[in-house]
């Protein structure tokens, strides 16, 4: 199910945070969206979700305008991690991901809650948590469960709002490969990285963001130049080819060398 952003723009606060925006994800496909802080990475997710009406523009799903489709049909076609979890009374963790289920209750589907719940918390790697209260969690650990919630939704489509931020380096590298691996049944993944080289390893394409507008677009390779991200980020960057996977490494003035 391919998802498809022609023209968006929106204001808030009086202030243009998108401006023009045109994106595709195909099924298959990891898109992560890339740049600096107030780039608009976020906004656009809220539109590719349908959670934000654009300015200007339009987004289709499936070649239908997300503003034409019910609430209840975009959770069974999309599912969407949000940056922070809002929960805030004592769910189990075990309760959290099977909300996630929500959108096929008296459906057939429903049959196989439960199975698809553990399955979820295990690729998740949270079936060790599924007693605990969610909010006792750590940070990395919620947003490990979240991540549990939206697979458990079971949808051909998935938006992940920075769902690495609170990760340690082995749990970003699964979560990421999870999402990667979901691609290879058709999914269709949209995700808002911070850290270019996760984006470099994984992507399909990558998009970069900056101030609103869309300023490159493509592989990774064509993307992640050290030219394009200095001009972009306002700082100089190094992009380094380690065993053909591009690394981006920030240059540092005045750095102590380490002697090898």
């Amino acid at each position: 199910m391919s998802l498809r952003a022609t023209g968006v723009s929106v204001t808030l606060g009086g202030r243009r945070i998108l401006d023009d925006v045109d994106l595709v994800c195909e099924p298959g496909e990891l898109v992560a969206l890339v740049g600096p802080n107030g780039a608009g990475k976020s906004t656009l997710l809220g539109v590719l979700a349908g959670d934000l009406e654009p300015e200007t523009g339009a987004v289709e799903l499936d070649g239908v305008d997300l503003l034409r489709r019910s609430a209840r049909d975009l959770a069974r076609q999309r599912a969407v991690l949000l940056q922070k979890q809002g929960l805030a009374f004592g769910f189990s963790v075990r309760g959290v991901v099977a909300m996630g289920r929500a959108p096929w209750y008296r459906t057939a589907r429903a049959d196989a809650d439960d199975e698809v719940v553990a399955a979820s918390m295990e690729r998740a790697e949270v079936e060790h948590l599924a007693d605990r209260l969610f909010p006792t969690l750590s940070g990395g650990e919620q947003a490990r469960a979240s991540f549990a919630r939206v697979l458990a939704q079971e949808t051909p489509v998935l938006l992940l709002d920075e769902p690495t931020a609170a990760l340690d380096i082995r749990h970003q590298e699964g979560l990421l490969a999870v999402a990667r691996a979901a691609t290879a049944h058709g999914t269709a993944v949209v995700v808002v990285l911070h850290d270019l080289s996760l984006a470099a390893a994984y992507a399909d394409r990558v998009c970069l963001l900056s101030q609103g507008r869309v300023r490159a677009h493509g592989s990774p390779g064509d993307v992640l130049t050290a030219e394009l991200l200095s001009d972009v980020y306002e700082h100089p960057v190094a992009v380094l080819d380690h065993e053909g996977t591009l690394v981006v490494v920030p240059v540092r003035k005045g750095a102590p060398c380490v002697a090898h």
